[in-house]
């Protein structure tokens, strides 16, 4: 067994889990050059909602955070959360905006694309993948991890034996849910390891309180590489702390090799940053504690707080457990989705939706609609016919891949911003999300004007 490798969340899926994804690059920057001498295998910093966060929250350019954190971390790859053919926004994009978008995001620095699709349906992994090769990323392809009565350990084993044959590099299984127990996680790595020639890489949270104990049988099992959080945004919904696990491994045949000094240098500048992010009111102690309400219903910690809140807006707290309940009720009707972005909101809502109408569909949401229809893609289990008539009625089920209706749009998105253009990666911006991207061009307009002012003025335009 060789030495196991670490891939650290801290820059993209520590804070997202923790602090809504709050963490700006300033608060990043400081630590770089710690995290770039400490020894790990990748970086996590980029992609799921850090592209959404910037534009919409943090008034930064996405592009220019991924260029900052390359030049910062010369010695380390980069890796980034890739939602398929929906990139990093809620709906499927034609072929030519994924294959630019893989294109731009190697070109400015990421070396490692984690590809993932709700479905698991490959078909709405194939464009990125094969774009990631032919621009000469590394494509980890990731199977998303639940329980139901289709997705067993050889579901899994089927569907890993099908990513190798896509032309994956590496195999992810990603538990977002914190579902995948200690002796599942081993019995299931052991099966991989025997099936692929792939390293596995295993992505959980932390959230029932099992993730260390499922990483040491994992990597016990032969699992290549695991994901961590530095200990300021460890734990919880985060993921198990990198410097407990590089401890344990420490002098064993698992051996990290990371260097724990670097890591404690490190650990220090982002206890500050976590420190402000609890002072703004973004990190709720409350995301550190054990639910195993996860384990009960299968509801990921992301997909907790948000039904929190709709009942709460609703003045329906007191719903809460009905709703838990009627979630699994909802999935079993679906198909069994995995329940992660875009597939946990819709069967969240849904299920809020139930219980407040008083009547089982008596109300849906389109999203619930174009999940029965088949725009999402192939659900893994037969639906509920009876619900799905309710739904959607006679209309037509698509059964091929969803992206072969679209048409290419790169250009028109490219006519659509003319005025605003100053760098290629702008129109990637305007097709993920139109109009929080167009108020983002805009403030850059005005603020580059008042510099050019400034300046006029003679003025020192600040730096």
């Amino acid at each position: 067994m060789s030495k196991v490798k670490i891939m650290d969340t801290i820059l993209r899926d520590a804070h997202q889990s923790q602090a809504a994804t709050r963490m700006r690059i300033e608060q990043m920057l400081p630590a770089c050059e710690y995290l770039d001498k400490a020894g790990y295998y990748a970086l996590e910093c980029w992609g799921g909602a850090t592209f959404d966060s910037c534009l919409r929250f943090l008034n930064e350019d996405p592009w220019d955070r991924l260029r900052k954190l390359r030049k910062a971390l010369p010695n380390t790859k980069l890796q980034m959360l890739l939602r398929g053919q929906n990139i990093l926004g809620y709906k499927h994009y034609a072929d030519d905006v994924v294959e630019y978008f893989v294109k731009k995001t190697l070109d400015n620095g990421i070396d490692i694309i984690r590809t993932f699709d709700a479905l698991n349906d490959l078909r709405n992994m194939k464009t990125a993948v094969r774009a990631t090769k032919q621009y000469n990323g590394i494509a980890e392809v990731a199977m998303s991890y639940t329980i139901s009565s289709v997705h067993t350990e050889a579901y899994f084993v089927e569907l890993a034996k099908q990513i190798e044959d896509m032309g994956a590099d590496v195999i992810c299984i990603k538990d977002m849910a914190n579902l995948l127990l200690p002796y599942s996680a081993y019995s299931l790595v052991k099966k991989l390891k025997e099936n692929t020639k792939l390293p596995i890489h295993l992505h959980t949270h932390n959230t029932t309180g099992t993730g260390d104990m499922t990483y040491l049988k994992a990597i016990e099992a032969g699992a290549d590489i695991v994901d961590t959080a530095l200990s300021p945004l460890a734990n919880g919904t985060s993921q198990p702390a990198t410097e407990s696990l590089v401890a344990t491994l420490a002098g064993t045949e698992y051996d990290t090799g990371i260097d724990l000094s670097m890591l404690s240098k490190a650990a220090e500048t982002f206890r500050e940053v976590a420190e402000d992010l609890k002072k703004s009111g973004w990190l709720d102690p409350r995301v550190l504690s054990v639910d195993v309400n996860t384990l009960l219903y299968q509801v990921p910690g992301g997909m907790l707080s948000n039904l929190i809140s709709q009942l709460k807006q609703a003045n329906a707290s007191g719903k809460f457990y009905e709703v838990l309940e009627e979630v699994p009720r909802v999935r079993e009707d679906f198909g069994y989705p995995p329940l992660v972005t875009p597939t946990s909101q819709i069967v969240g809502t849904q299920a809020v939706m139930n219980v407040l109408g008083g009547e089982r569909y008596k109300m849906v949401t389109k999203e619930s609609k174009g999940l029965m229809r088949g725009e999402y893609g192939q659900l893994p289990a037969p639906v509920n016919e009876e619900v799905r008539r309710k739904i959607i009625g006679d209309e037509k089920i698509i059964t091929h891949r969803p992206a072969d209706d679209i048409a290419p749009e790169l250009e028109k998105y490219r006519q659509d911003i003319r005025e605003y253009s100053e760098q290629d990666e702008d129109v990637l911006s305007y097709a993920l999300f139109p109009q929080v991207a167009t108020k983002f061009f805009e403030a850059r307009q005005a603020a580059k004007l008042r510099l050019e002012g400034l300046t006029a003025d003679g003025l020192t335009a600040p730096i």
